[in-house]
């Protein structure tokens, strides 16, 4: 009988699993982390997010956020620009070299995990995603949505979006 320690331990050893491989690939291949990667997309889509948000956005303490935003505007990766909303308020926001190593790594990263992808139907896609979106939501911090996947997306549009990536990996071969 599958128990939901049995569950729990999966989910965890999976997680840790494809976040270190994903690390690792973006290390050799972009000379980024998983963590940098993940910055870039959070700050893409949400410039007024906060380095509390983003910290809690990725699990990670404000301190090693702020670590990594230091490198990246050192690195180019990002650079400070007043809001126009407040000028007042100053937002982090990608560079031209940082979208294209975020659009880079993400290239690396589907074309890596295509075979797992291409190894599962359209209705396992399906059910694995509802279930990790319920999963997020009955567990992850302030109920947050999640930005960094499909940001202002429905439920209902990300399982079709995630499908269609699937799929396109099965007829791409990979």
């Amino acid at each position: 009988m599958i128990t939901s320690a049995s569950v729990i331990y999966l989910l965890g050893h999976t997680t840790t699993s494809l976040s270190k491989q994903s690390d690792q690939i973006l290390q050799e291949q972009l000379g980024i982390g998983i963590s940098q990667y993940k910055i870039l997309r959070l700050l893409e889509e949400s410039p007024h997010i906060s380095q509390v948000e983003i910290a809690t956005n990725l699990g990670q303490t404000e301190a090693s956020i702020s670590r990594q935003i230091k490198l990246m505007l050192e690195s180019g990766q990002l650079r400070i620009v007043v809001s126009t909303e407040d000028h007042r308020r100053h937002l982090t926001v990608p560079t031209r070299k940082g979208r294209r190593l975020a659009e880079a790594a993400e290239a690396a990263l589907e074309k890596y995990y295509a075979p797992a992808f291409a190894a599962l139907k359209p209705k396992q896609v399906d059910q694995l995603t509802r279930v990790l979106m319920t999963l997020h939501g009955e567990t992850c911090p302030g109920a947050h949505s999640v930005p960094h996947i499909l940001p202002g997306i429905q439920q209902e549009e990300q399982i079709a979006y995630i499908r269609f990536l699937t799929s396109s990996y099965v007829r791409r071969g990979n």
